[in-house]
């Protein structure tokens, strides 16, 4: 099994699997490259986090960790001691190694951070890469029906992908399961799309994980705020000798809040679930109209290729980032190219700014005759 890095230009990170948008980000006056919904959280949700400062100078509060486990475990029709909190979704990707997996296999394009923790673990990975429209089909004949990695004890893959976007039916998902194997999901934007949580198979399928964030859509991703659901046995088997307080009180605070079954969460999800999906359709529309190849995508992002090919692409990503304004690059995706990006879902103004924009960028017709 050997790792086979993407690279393309220049100023392509040192390492491809530890690159994330917010490095892109910074100080940005206008940001595509970042899937968090909004600067800060909902009002309601600040004054549940602003609240509790005056509690930081005790120890987080062990019923009140129960009670936000219990919040996320009512959310999801599970059980309690199936629901393990997480300081970020991230999180769950390093307590994988707790598996000791002796094959795992990454389903790419994907989220590199599972990956990222594995190698650096010492373990090796494998990989299957998709390659557009992102059909499992490939996946599926590989890794159940006696492919190189039949045996594979850990297979990752996101739903929706990040960053293709692309969302799998639960029964397409079930196919990669194995009794032999751990299953792993990454759901980390499913709360905003429409589709169906392979939470519903938990204890079904043997082996299957299933992480969720709160990160984008409540705008928390300075506080860290996850949670993986599994069977019993790999929950307790994850949460071994993790350090003691693993969530501060903020934390736990945010997460009860936004669970709390009739809570403002609850109520106010199909809202900004149907907002996310104007904007999108509208951001489609006007990125065709613009000569963007884009991809089909159910999440809060959407996998672009510019016009122009990769080169152009490369320019036009540069040209915009001293302008303030950025946009994911996706060549430190395995099995995408500088030709690809990913941009947030936004508000019909703010793609208009990016547009306008990138015209403005695009080399004039005496610059092409004296650059040929």
């Amino acid at each position: 099994m050997k790792r086979v890095t993407t690279t393309s230009h220049d100023d392509l990170p040192d390492d491809p699997l530890r690159y994330h948008g917010d490095q892109a980000a910074v100080d940005a006056e206008l940001d595509f490259a970042v899937n968090v919904q909004a600067d800060t959280p909902p009002g309601w949700l600040r004054e549940v986090v602003a609240e509790g400062v005056d509690k930081l100078g005790s120890y987080p509060d062990h019923q009140l960790h129960r009670e936000a486990t219990a919040a996320v475990a009512a959310w999801h029709g599970v059980s309690p001691d199936q629901v393990l909190l997480l300081n970020g979704a991230a999180e769950g990707f390093s307590l994988l190694t707790k598996l000791r997996p002796a094959w795992p296999v990454i389903i790419h394009p994907g989220f590199t951070e599972p990956e990222a923790c594995l190698v650096e673990a010492g373990i090796d990975v494998d990989r299957v890469i998709l390659t557009p429209p992102f059909d499992l089909d490939r996946a599926v004949e590989v890794l159940g029906f006696g492919g190189v990695h039949d045996e594979a004890d850990l297979v990752v893959i996101g739903n929706p992908t990040n960053p293709t976007g692309r969302l799998y039916p639960v029964e397409e998902l079930s196919r990669l399961a194995e009794p032999w194997r751990h299953l792993v999901v990454d759901e980390a934007f499913l709360d905003v799309s429409e589709g169906q949580s392979m939470i519903s198979r938990v204890g079904e399928l043997p082996g299957l994980i299933v992480l969720r964030s709160l990160t984008k859509t409540w705008s928390l991703a300075g506080l860290r705020c996850g949670y993986l659901i599994s069977d019993r046995e790999t929950v307790a088997r994850l949460a071994g000798g993790r350090p003691r307080w693993p969530l501060g009180t903020l934390q736990l605070l945010a997460i009860r809040a936004v669970m709390e079954p009739g809570g403002r969460g609850e109520t106010e999800l199909p809202g900004i679930s149907g907002r996310i999906a104007s904007d999108r359709e509208t951001m489609v529309l006007a990125l065709q109209a613009a000569g963007f190849t884009v991809h089909p995508s159910a999440a809060p992002y959407l996998l672009v290729q510019p016009p122009g090919g990769a080169q152009a692409a490369d320019r036009l990503r540069l040209g915009l980032a001293a302008r303030g304004i950025t946009v994911r690059r996706c060549d430190t995706f395995p099995g995408l190219d500088s030709g690809f990006w990913r941009l947030a879902v936004r508000e019909p103004a703010k793609v208009a700014t990016l547009l306008q924009t990138i015209d403005e960028l695009k080399p004039t017709h005496n610059d092409q005759e004296s650059n040929p």
